[in-house]
């Protein structure tokens, strides 16, 4: 990638990441025409891009919007076009969106006169959605222009951090000189001068960083903030009250000034509608709320509430899921309110718009042109469709023995795992470089003992991946081969220790420094490091698990009379004592990794990762208060039962010594504290599966708190100024709906670093996990290829895919250093596609929730199987009574 300054940009946005000037006709698809004009004169149309230049278009008199959005589209060699459109200002000075079912003059009056803006329409909640990085270029774009109009406000730090990242893109490297000069000749934002040193303070920070990887950070960054997206349009209450109304992906939001007051969740809202002046939102009955059904809202003219309820509907339908609805017969003479219309389906693939289908796949434009290698069909090395007889024939060139496909795992997770390592070796190590903060001790302790580990498993893959290559999978009759099994426990035997006290002392010097807890956390926002940090410490623990249960697998294949037999017991003899002699490290390490984790989530809880503290479930259940059912977070850990609501603050605990579960009937069970003079009364709520796993839990619970011999001393401090609140204490229950609503919202307003964590998922999808539950997720890793279908889609997508942490990550290719999207798993469900579903292919899988549906692919009957089997791992949760074999590990 180059570095443009200056007179020095490219006047094509697509020429940053070299992408040729002829045609623009996307390189991916050979022989593509650009789109066939309609017959008729042609009249000029100018489009000024992202990067402020413009362009002259000609379309015939008769063409829709869409051929002049397809042509842009193709200038840039754009393919995700579905984020973008095109607005301009109308003859009443309202800026809209072009329509692209209609005819372009039934649009614009007068097209000489008129200048349209290619701009992005659609803000996706997460930006690693964007495959391309064409589109994340063009999204930084759109975020530079509303930095500098004022539109996307935030705090100093943040706006001084996004300049740097646009300052880094633009000139490269920090040089003072250059980029104090750099700030005067180009303004970013409204109040720059003030901020000028702080700029320069950041981009110093940023040595190394490519154009791309800037504009990845400016784009995390930008997500983050409130106003990120967003587009006000001014409305006023029943009262008279000035607010803004604005639309992103989870719904409807209401605006004071820049503050967010309220928020609609699209599954809130039953009908969008207008009627002259008045914006009205009807919502979906809800007995637990006194919030009026209907809600209304004045704007300036009919013509106001048009604009908005359509760009409403057209969020709704770019952000949800769709099918078409059966026809109306239209009046023959007028209309009258509201003609738009939307429905929903377990598709995520089609938008009906005035009953057309528009397609509005991840990746693919509007014309229907293929998507990027990672969205198209499975692909050779030339970028061409592989057919099925292809595919025949290749499935004939390689071994179908079950020992290949066992040993390819072997392969296929030994490069996950070394790219595990890389993330402490190589980035962890470059990103602290030589700060003070890290104290030499601390940088020994961590990287001398992985390092050598890393080295070896390096040469350890390339074994592997010759042997397979050649297909010469045996323990004994390959010199050395054995021995670097045995090597392997050594090596693995004399660093475990070490690498479990590196994670401890690391927690430790994050606490008496915040430098360094900085330094940490600014790591783990790095998109490299794509699971919390303190969970690649343990990889080498989990990686031991992976050998014991692959060898088990072999040994399990071969017959008694194979040559390799003996060896491969052998081998899993040696792995299985070090399974033994380090398990119990295994379940402290995962359980204070896990505390570790908590504790980034909760805010109001002090000491949470104490020795002795154990991590037992958390979950989303419904507490019954005053005002009825209301969702709350719980946690129970070994000392006690804390609840927590917006944003994951905790608002009380329990105590679980004398406490006592009542009756459990109907989904709903009440806990009892017979400590207190009066009893306290928690009646909580959910599945009736959900409610068995917890009860079962918080029993065992109450069992070790009483053999305590009394309530126990280590009673989590907190930020309360009571720390002895209970669940039902009217502080909860008097918390503000509105925040309430807020918090229910999206993922990304949480106040943890990562918007995907387990907490929110399950927030989100009212659901619980428990340790063994994360400690199952974690040592069933598995990775490889395989190719993924929407449910809509024609072809089938190769993708790298990584299984770990209740959730797949998705590569183009293995070599990547960093997922480009993920899927948690929790609450999803996994089966075997129906005939009704026509996928006529063999191995394929379902995942399933709710009414988002996606199809995987694999390459034989033992990988489909082991996919099935780590994923219903992942779905199935589990009690904690349940592990009590995992502490009693089987000697083979």
């Amino acid at each position: 990638l180059g570095i443009f300054q200056g007179s020095e940009r490219p006047s094509v946005a697509g020429q940053r990441l070299g992408a040729p000037e002829s045609m623009g006709i996307s390189t991916l698809e050979p022989g593509q025409r650009p789109p066939t004009m309609p017959p008729g004169r042609q009249v000029s149309i100018r489009v000024q891009m992202l990067d402020d230049t413009q362009e002259v278009f000609e379309v015939s008199q008769r063409a829709s919007g869409k051929v002049l959005f397809d042509l842009v589209c193709a200038h840039l060699n754009l393919i995700e076009g579905d984020y973008f459109g095109l607005e301009y200002q109308d003859q009443r000075k309202m800026i809209v969106w072009l329509d692209l079912l209609k005819p372009i003059l039934k649009q614009i009056r007068r097209p000489k006169n008129t200048i349209l803006r290619f701009v992005v329409k659609f803000f996706p909640p997460d930006h690693t959605q964007l495959l391309e990085e064409l589109t994340r270029y063009l999204f930084a774009l759109q975020i530079k222009h509303d930095l500098a109009c004022g539109r996307l406000t935030c705090n100093e730090s943040s706006a001084a951090l996004l300049v740097s990242h646009i300052v880094q893109s633009e000139i490269g490297d920090f040089d003072e000189v250059q980029c104090k000069q750099h700030l005067l000749n180009n303004k970013y934002i409204p109040e720059q001068d003030t901020l000028m040193d702080k700029i320069i303070e950041y981009h110093r920070k940023h040595v190394g960083q490519t154009p791309a990887e800037s504009d990845y950070q400016l784009l995390e960054i930008a997500r983050r903030l409130e106003m990120y997206g967003v587009r006000l349009y001014p409305a006023k209450d029943r009262e008279g009250t000035k607010l803004s109304l604005a639309v992103a992906h989870s719904g409807v939001l209401v605006f004071q000034g820049h503050t967010k007051i309220n928020a609609f969740n699209w599954s809130k809202v039953r009908k969008l509608s207008f009627k002259r002046k008045r914006f009205l939102i009807k919502l979906r009955p809800d007995l637990n709320s006194n919030c009026q059904d209907t809600l209304e809202f004045m704007m300036g003219s009919r013509d106001c509430c048009k604009v908005f309820w359509k760009i409403c509907v057209e969020y709704h339908a770019f952000f949800r899921l769709f099918e078409e609805p059966k026809p109306k017969p239209k009046p023959v003479l007028f209309t009258r309110g509201s003609s738009f219309r939307f429905s929903e389906s377990p598709s995520a693939g089609q938008v009906i718009v005035n009953g057309q289908k528009q397609s509005l796949n991840l990746g693919q434009s509007p014309d229907g042109r293929q998507p990027s290698p990672l969205t198209s069909p499975l692909l050779t090395d030339a970028g061409f469709v592989r057919t099925d007889d292809e595919d025949e024939v290749r499935r004939k060139r390689f071994p179908t023995d079950k020992a290949y496909f066992i040993a390819k795992e072997l392969l296929t997770t030994e490069r996950t795992y070394l790219k595990d390592l890389e993330v402490i070796t190589v980035s962890f190590q470059k990103s602290v470089g030589k700060d003070e903060a890290l104290p030499d001790s601390l940088r020994n302790l961590i990287f001398a003992n992985f390092e050598p580990v890393y080295k070896f498993h390096e040469t350890f893959l390339k074994d592997v991946e010759q042997r397979l290559a050649q297909w010469c999978w045996v323990w004994t009759h390959v010199k050395g081969w054995d021995d670097k099994w045995r090597f392997l426990c050594v090596l693995l035997t004399a660093n475990f220790q070490k690498h479990s006290e590196a994670l401890l002392e690391l927690e430790r010097m994050c606490r008496s420094s915040r430098k360094l807890e900085g330094l940490c956390r600014d790591f783990e926002l790095q998109k490299v490091c794509y699971l919390p940090l303190n969970i690649f410490f343990l990889r080498p623990l989990h990686r031991l698990m992976h050998y014991k249960q692959i060898l088990e697998r072999l040994c399990k294949h071969y017959p008694p009379t194979h040559d390799d037999f003996r060896d491969s017991r052998a081998a899993l003899a040696d792995v299985s004592e070090m399974v033994v002699q380090l398990h119990g490290t295994l379940i402290k390490m995962e359980n204070f990794q896990k505390l570790l984790e908590l504790k980034k989530d909760l805010t109001g809880i002090d000491n949470l990762a104490l020795p002795g503290r154990e991590f037992i479930r958390l979950g989303c259940l419904s507490k019954l208060s005053g005002k009825g059912l209301q969702q709350r977070m719980f946690f129970l850990v070994r000392a006690a039962w804390l609840t927590a609501s917006n944003q994951f603050k905790v608002h009380g605990q329990l105590p679980l010594y004398g406490m006592t579960v009542g009756n459990t009937y109907h989904c709903l069970s009440t806990l009892i504290d017979s400590s207190c003079s009066t009893n306290i009364h928690s009646s909580l709520h959910s599945s009736a599966s959900e409610m068995e796993k917890w009860v079962e839990d918080i029993k065992m619970a109450i069992e070790l708190a009483d053999k305590c011999n009394g309530p126990s001393a280590e009673i989590l401090s907190s930020s309360f100024t009571d720390s002895s609140k209970s669940l039902t204490e009217s502080s909860a229950d008097q918390e503000s709906e509105d925040d309430l609503s807020a918090s229910r919202t999206s993922l990304e307003r949480q106040t943890p670093h990562r918007g995907n964590t387990t907490v929110h998922v399950c927030w989100h999808r009212n659901t619980s996990v428990s340790m063994v539950d994360f400690s199952v997720a974690l040592e069933n890793q598995l990775s490889g290829n395989l190719l993924r279908k929407f449910k809509n889609s024609n072809g089938w997508q190769k993708l790298w895919v990584v299984f770990t942490n209740f959730s797949l990550f998705f590569y183009k290719t293995h070599q990547d250093e960093y997922p480009l999207a993920s899927l948690p798993l929790l609450g999803y469900s996994i089966t075997i596609p129906s005939e009704s579903e026509n996928i006529h292919k063999d191995y394929v899988f379902k995942l399933h929730f709710k009414s988002h549906v996606y199809y995987f692919r694999s390459e034989s009957e033992y990988t489909f199987e082991r996919w099935m089997e780590v994923i219903r791992s992942a779905t199935c949760s589990s009690s904690h009574i349940r592990s009590l074999s995992r502490k009693e590990p089987h000697v083979y």
